[in-house]
């Protein structure tokens, strides 16, 4: 009798664990021949994917920012050969190359080791799983955050924080991290943040929330400002993917002037821009001639 109920109850957690087990979350193995990988996360578990095409910008193709190229280039260039380098901030006027910049280096230094990964702001969370997946692996991994940017309230600014500097386990050498935003301080700042400063003496010090949303972006060891473009950087780089495209532009007064209107629409000089406009007036031009 004993012996029967036992091989009842016995059978009965054969049959729960066999349940609990498809009803979790199947993890793919990591292809890890990519170059580069996006952190994705499905029923509760996250996993790295990796793309198989990433984009082949070269740095040759961004125009009007050297300045800003070779300091990240040489950064990830010391990093890549094992020396001390910095995660890096990219930050400023929308369209002028932050994240093409960091799709770029893939490009030009895969061959040495270098990978790319691509995470949201909302699985930041993560950040401490990614680090122990990359901890023991031989290349060098770029964990990249485009257009990162935290609201009022949001906290999970934090996991980035320690993950940058702060928390007790050591970042692993092997790993930098590179965010691109619109914002210098990647969290909003308000007209009450500057009211609640105080004069001490003939000082001025900050409120405590300036000084929170200030310290996150200093930990990116490594600032890199993008402006606007001018008139002549814009048309600058117009006709330089004209003739990457292949483009006639033997009437270039006429190019000129439609480049400027299609800027004029969109409110905004910038490389993407330019971009844009070039795939359209080769569209047009190949269209008249088919």
């Amino acid at each position: 009798m004993k012996q029967d109920l036992f091989e009842q109850v016995l059978d009965r957690a054969k049959q729960l664990l066999e349940r609990l087990e498809n009803n979790l979350p199947s993890i793919a193995a990591i292809d890890w021949r990519a170059n580069a990988w996006r952190w994705r996360r499905h029923n509760g578990a996250g996993t790295l994917h990796a793309i198989q095409h990433p984009q082949t910008l070269r740095l040759a193709d961004l125009r009007c920012i050297d300045d800003q190229k070779n300091e990240l280039d040489r950064n990830t260039r010391q990093f890549i050969q094992g020396l001390p380098a910095n995660n890096a901030l990219l930050w400023g006027a929308r369209g002028t190359g932050k994240s093409s910049l960091i799709k770029a280096l893939l490009h030009e230094h895969a061959t040495e080791g270098l990978r790319l990964i691509e995470i949201d702001r909302v699985d930041l969370v993560d950040l401490p799983d990614i680090i122990d997946l990359v901890y023991d692996r031989p290349e060098r991994f770029i964990l990249f955050c485009d257009d990162l940017s935290f609201e009022a309230g949001d906290a999970s600014y934090k996991t980035l924080k320690a993950a940058l500097d702060g928390q007790l386990s050591a970042a692993p050498d092997k790993l930098l991290i590179y965010a691109s935003s619109n914002r210098r301080h990647l969290l909003p700042e308000t007209m009450q943040d500057n009211l609640d400063s105080k004069m001490i003496g003939d000082e001025l010090h900050p409120s405590e929330a300036i000084e929170e949303k200030i310290s996150l972006s200093e930990r990116f060891g490594l600032w890199l400002s993008f402006d606007s473009f001018t008139q002549d950087e814009y048309l600058d780089i117009v006709f330089y993917w004209l003739k990457r495209l292949r483009a006639r532009t033997k009437d270039r007064a006429a190019v000129r002037a439609e480049a400027l209107r299609w800027a004029l629409t969109r409110g905004s000089r910038s490389g993407r821009v330019a971009w844009q406009f070039a795939r359209d007036w080769v569209g047009r031009e190949g269209l008249k001639r088919a």
